[in-house]
């Protein structure tokens, strides 16, 4: 089972080894999608967990012991087709492929089915034409 959180470190816990943690005490492959961590500051980290679903529900527990608060709220990316001008900046930076833009028309094109919802593109718009919209539990 896949699991995608976002991890909220508190400043006292940068220096913990997270992911090497995940993969030796839960076996839980753990995808860093996004991170900004840096020492002595708060960090986030956007992950995605692969692992039998007790020890996914175990390594949260532990998270949330070491005093990191996690984002469980599913949520998407939306382009607002409005805005946006198909520069195809935001496809240069996705790591899945969901955007995209080719010949011959060159408009952007998103496959949602293909998003890791890594949030990458929302900075790289240079129109603040995306958005997480995060969906209610």
């Amino acid at each position: 089972m896949k699991r995608r959180l976002t991890l909220h470190f508190p400043r006292q816990a940068v220096h913990q080894p997270i992911t090497y943690r995940l993969a030796v005490d839960f076996d839980i492959a753990a995808k860093i999608l996004r991170a900004q961590v840096a020492p002595n500051q708060s960090g986030t980290m956007v992950v995605e967990l692969s692992g039998d679903i007790d020890e996914l529900d175990a390594a949260e527990l532990w998270l949330e012991s070491l005093g990191l608060s996690l984002d469980r709220a599913p949520g998407e990316i939306r382009i607002d087709p409005a805005r946006c001008v198909d520069c195809g900046i935001c496809a240069s930076v996705c790591p899945s492929g969901a955007l995209s833009s080719a010949q011959p028309d060159w408009r952007l094109s998103f496959d949602a089915k293909r998003c890791l919802v890594c949030e990458q593109c929302i900075p790289s718009c240079p129109l603040d034409a995306i958005a997480l919209v995060l969906e209610p539990r």
